[in-house]
């Protein structure tokens, strides 16, 4: 088993505190509003914290029908989140987990700037490329700025 490590950072003109929430712990009811064309549902197995399982359910025609999130360390105070995606998704033949460290944080403009590393660990000799890796990117990034886009037009969702 390898790990491929790769860092990046999403803005947007939503507080730290409210996009955090969003993509956390409102994710059930927000998701699939914000994104019906990616999202249909959100299951929640556990309270929440650490140790429960999200199960996220795609809309058809998507390449995946749903992921499986481990929820590993949820700080509401400091605004990060970890999380392993541990089933369906992209991990396939290649990937045994995803590892994701996310820390929200104030953006110079008033917004925020979302920080994030990313663990890709491999199934054997495997290689995830650099361009499997942005694309994976790619897919989560148009949820997230689907979500952004949905707090800009409905402001008192997750204030």
């Amino acid at each position: 088993m390898g790990i491929v490590t790769y860092d990046f950072e999403v803005t947007s003109p939503i507080s730290p505190a409210r996009i955090f929430k969003a993509l956390t712990v409102e994710s059930g009811k927000v998701f699939p509003k914000a994104a019906p064309h990616a999202v249909k549902s959100v299951e929640l197995q556990g309270n929440g914290g650490p140790g429960s399982i999200a199960k996220i359910n795609f809309a058809e025609g998507l390449p995946y029908q749903y992921v499986k999130h481990e929820i590993e360390s949820h700080d509401q105070d400091n605004l990060s989140y970890s999380y392993s995606v541990i089933e369906g998704g992209p991990l396939g033949d290649k990937l045994e987990k995803i590892s994701f460290e996310n820390k929200f944080v104030a953006g110079a403009d008033g917004g925020s700037v979302c920080k994030s590393l990313m663990k890709f660990y491999t199934i054997g000799d495997c290689v995830f490329t650099e361009e499997e890796i942005k694309d994976q990117i790619q897919r989560m990034d148009r949820v997230y700025k689907a979500v952004e886009a949905y707090l800009e037009t409905n402001p008192d969702v997750c204030n």
